[in-house]
Formats: structure tokens, sequence, C-alpha cells
């Protein structure tokens, strides 16, 4: 896309929510229902992204945290795997909305074409103001053929089935909260993608591929644990303490004839605050993760290159709030051991002050150290080579400033800017191997990165009846030693409506725009500018009561061609119907 045309998307964005008229900002106990919405883990899927079509998402775009309002993540920058982190799980609504539903169970099952199935079942077996304990489970299949854009090769199928499943209990005692839970998923898949010719052989394109194995899955588990206590929010000692567990395997390595590694990982998180003076605090917080290898051997020699090594980091800080403005000051100091040992120190800043009535100035700067391990690769992406560690991508800084508001009637707006430096991001690019039968995976590359972004995030909501939703981001990427920031987005637009043109009948539509990407084929094919991913979608939903509710899906049903990742197609236009069951 040219820069006047970039220029011009942005203008519209602009424009569009310019027009648009304006209700109070959520009052203070929505606000907190909104967060404690996004900390429980509602199995209330976005239609557009939690289905089996959807058989991997983009690299993860992070956009900045809102505060008081519900944290948004570009809908197409996570996995397509149910949510990985251990929570309460209340009854939620899933695809269907039925308002002030208080059933205990949910169970949600839908299938369409490209024998794509989706389900969710979960059940409270406590719920009171001290006690919850629920179970729930999550299936995400498909099994349907796709083309690669641009060839004459015959479709080939691609293979998904996600599964995961977990039970967390939550005990509230009188002055501490205990967490716990544990989670199991399994993810089986196969590595559809079409590999880049390997100029150093001789044979054909259509020889080389016929070598690959895309048809054998790959079998991704997960074994998770956890359990934690933390204090009361309104303790003049603040203290928290979680202890985690993870055990990540993969069935095969480069090929099915080399049994795959396993990771372990421990995980110790911890905080501890005072108050003193009114309403400012002093603490320390910190996670511990050591990751401990099992790897596949050949010969007496081990197929892969990972240590057993530790990743600590420290965050001291200082909080204090008024009236009307909030302050943290820290810093974030982080190290890893074993022979390619790394250190780093970051900001841990944020900042908000009201300017006007319902309207913030924010500033937020921090930064993080990414282990890169098996299972943190795999959750980014499960079509990724690790057959070497990768070096943890060390991120300097993390820095945002923006303006929101939600002083008018139903509108709400972020305006934000900010820039990202970081040694070692990941790139994934297509991968060309001449050993017979090993698996179309994706190689990884790492170099140092910069951005800088800048968007405008808009919402606006009419009683009942509709909401409107539009955002865009545009963003300026710096790298070294590498040509392009492959496979990353310069441009996202996404936008979205749904109306609700009686009680009982829902219809939204969503869209999304990603421009920019690039791939790199090689020495002989240099950089590749990819499709743009030009998505829209539509659901319908009806419900019929407290209990029953019907959907209908249309995903991409502009039947547009694009890829996630180089060589790995996604569907074009699927359909799918399913209901929803509250009890």
């Amino acid at each position: 896309m040219k820069t006047v045309d970039k220029i011009k998307a942005l203008c519209v964005v602009v424009l569009l929510g310019s027009t648009m008229t304006a209700q109070a900002q959520e009052t203070k106990e929505k606000e907190k229902e909104n967060l404690n919405r996004e900390m429980t883990l509602e199995r209330e899927y976005d239609p557009t992204v939690q289905d089996a079509s959807k058989v991997n998402t983009l690299p993860v775009i992070k956009e900045p945290e809102v505060k008081k309002m519900s944290i948004d993540y570009a809908t197409y920058t996570v996995p397509t795997d149910p949510e990985k982190e251990i929570s309460i799980l209340p009854s939620g609504n899933v695809m269907t909305d039925i308002q002030h539903n208080h059933r205990k169970g949910y169970f949600n099952f839908g299938g369409g074409t490209y024998l794509n199935l989706n389900g969710d079942l979960g059940y409270h077996i406590l719920s009171t103001d001290k006690d919850h304990l629920n179970l729930w489970f999550s299936h995400r299949s498909t099994n349907g053929k796709v083309k690669y854009i641009d060839t004459d090769l015959e479709k080939i199928k691609a293979k998904l089935n996600d599964n995961m499943g977990g039970l967390n209990f939550k005990h509230v005692f009188e002055k501490a909260i205990l967490d716990m839970g544990i989670k199991y998923g399994y993810s089986a898949f196969n590595y559809y993608g079409m590999p880049i010719a390997d100029p150093v052989l001789s044979n054909t394109f259509e020889e080389q591929l016929a070598g690959y194995d895309r048809e054998t899955n790959q079998v991704n588990q997960t074994i998770q644990a956890k359990i934690g206590v933390e204090s009361k929010e309104e303790a003049p000692i603040g203290y928290l303490l979680d202890l985690g567990y993870t055990n990540f395997s993969q069935k095969y390595a480069l090929s099915k004839e080399y049994d795959g590694a396993t990771e372990q990982t421990f995980d110790v998180k911890f905080d501890l605050n005072a108050r003193f003076n009114g309403e400012q605090r002093i603490g320390i917080g910190g996670n511990i993760e050591y990751f401990n290898y099992s790897l596949p051997t050949a010969n007496g020699e081990e197929l892969m290159e990972f240590q057993n090594h530790a990743e600590i980091m420290l965050s001291p800080y200082y909080k204090v709030h008024g009236d009307n403005w909030k302050v943290r000051l820290g810093a974030n100091v982080m190290f890893s051991t074993g022979d390619e040992s790394e250190f780093m120190a970051s900001p841990n800043i944020a900042a908000d002050v009201e300017v006007a009535d319902k309207t913030q100035l924010y500033l937020n700067a921090g930064g993080k150290m990414y282990s890169n391990s098996l299972h943190s690769l795999a959750v980014i992406n499960r079509y990724a080579a690790p057959f070497v560690e990768l070096l943890p991508s060390l991120n300097y800084l993390d820095a945002t400033v923006g303006l929101r508001c939600g002083a008018a009637p139903g509108f709400w707006f972020d305006i934000f800017g900010g820039y990202q430096v970081t040694n070692n991001e990941v790139f994934f690019i297509p991968t060309y191997n001449s050993m017979s039968g090993a698996f179309s995976r994706l190689t990884t590359l790492q170099a140092d990165a910069k951005k800088a972004f800048g968007g405008v995030n808009l919402k606006y909501s009419y009683q009942q009846l509709f909401d409107i939703n539009l955002k865009g981001v545009y963003n300026s990427w710096s790298v070294d030693d590498i040509e392009e920031a492959y496979g990353k987005p310069e441009m996202e637009i996404t936008a979205g409506i749904t109306v609700r043109p009686i009680q009982k009948v829902s219809a939204s539509l969503d869209y999304y725009l990603a421009t920019g990407r690039k791939a790199y084929l090689g020495e002989a094919g240099g950089v590749f500018d990819m499709n743009n991913i030009n998505e829209l979608n539509l659901t319908g939903t009806y419900t019929f009561n407290d209990t029953f509710g019907a959907y209908l899906k249309l995903n991409n049903v502009l039947g547009q061609k694009y890829e996630l990742y180089y060589g790995y197609p996604m569907q074009s236009f699927s359909a799918m119907v399913g209901v929803n069951i509250n009890f």
C-alpha cells in the first residue's frame, strides 16, 4: 500500500470516529465488572476468531493497555487455542447473547464447511461468595482442503484438532484468597505449508515438495498446574505468591522418524508491598522461571540444542494516587542463566491524569524478557521449527502515550502512539530442507527491531440497539541484519457493528484489514509482498429464551485469498451453524 493510501486510510478512521455522537463513560461499578470479566475467563468467544476456520494467527502485535476500560487486543494477534491462563470460569454466554443468565453451566456446539467444529462445555460445581469450583472443556477442529495461492498445485488438507480442559478452585478467606487449578491441552495438526524451492538441488520444485511430510499429524500436549495465595486488596500489607508448573511436549522432532522434545517449566511469581501515608504503596514484585529439557537423541547425540536455565525478573516500585491522577514509578531488572546468559533493565512506569471530565491523559513505559521457550513459541506459532534454542527477546522499552475520553453519551475514543525497542525479536519465514520426510515447518529468525506506532480506537453504543467499534493502527518497523520485519503488518484496521433490532435477535458484521506484510523466499526469491488480509465476517444469533440460543456464522464472505504465514493459506468462504444451551 502506498504512503498516500495509508494516510487516507487513517484519515477515514478519524473521520468516521468524529462523526459519531457520544454517552457517559461507564460507572465505576461497571468498570470493576469489566476488569473482573477479563480476569475470570468468561467463555464468550469472538466468533470471528475463536473457531476452527482460523488454524493460526498473525504474530503478536500488542495493543496499548487502556486503564479503566476493558483491555482489547487485536483479534488476529492471538492463537486460536482456548484461553491459556488458569483462572475462574463462570458460566457464560457462548456465541449467543443471553442477558442476565445465572445458570451454573453452558454447552455450545457448532459445525460447518471444511468440517469445522466448535464446542464448549462448562459447569460451576460451587459458586458462592467464598467458594468457586468449576470444570470446563473446549474443542476446535477442522479437516478441510485449502489451495496454495497463485499456484497450480493441488489442494492440501489443513488439519487441526485442539482440545483443552481444566478444573479451577478459588476460596476467599477472611484476610486472603486461595486460587488453584489444573489444565490439560491436546493439539494435533499437520504442517500443510508450502516451503520454498532449494536452489542447490537439481530436481524440480514439485519433486522437492513431494519429499516433505505434509500429512502426518504433529501432537503438542500441555499439562499445567497452579496454586497461589494473595492478600485482599484493602490489606495494609499486600502479598502474592503463585507457584506454577508447565509440562509441554511434542510427539515428533524433524520428522516422524524422531521423537520430539519435552520442556518442563517451574514458575514462581511474588509480590510484597506496604501502604503508608494514606494512599501510597511501596513494594517489590518478581518472577522466577526454571526451564528443564528432555531432548530426543539419534546415534547417541541430541537432535536439538536446548540448555536448562533460569530466567529471573525483579520489579521494585512505588505507587501513589490522588483524586484524579495515578502514578507508578519502578524498574524491571531481568537476567537469564546458562551459556547464553542475558541481562537487561527497563522502566516500569505508568501514569494517568484526568485532564477534563472523564478524559484522561496516560503514559505507560515498560519492558520484558520473552523466554522464547518451546511452549511460548508454540503458543505464538504452532508451525515454527524450534530445533535450536532461541535467545530471549529483550524488550528494553515498550512505551505508549495517549488520550482517552468517554465524556460524551455512548461514545469512547482512544488516540495513542508509542515506541518499542526489542533485541532478538522473532520473525518467521518459509523453509527448505533436503532431508527426505521432513516436516514443512517455518524457520525462525532473530533480529534487533524498533517499532513506532500510532492509532485511534473508537467505540459507540446506542442503548441496546447497536454497538460500533473502529480501530486503526499504523506500524513503522526498523530492523537490523534482515531486510524487512517479515510477517508483521504495517497497517491494521479493525471494524465491527452489532445490531439488535429486537431483544432476541442480533446481527454482527466484523471487518479486518492488514497490509504491508512481507515474506522472505531465500536468496533466489528475495522479499515477497504477501496478499493483504481483507476479511469480512457475518454472525447472526437468535435467543429463544434464557436457556436456548442458535447462531449462524459466515466467515470470509468476500472469499479473499490470503495467508497468515507464507505457504500457509487460510480457508476461503465458510459457514457454520450452532446452538448454545445454558443450564
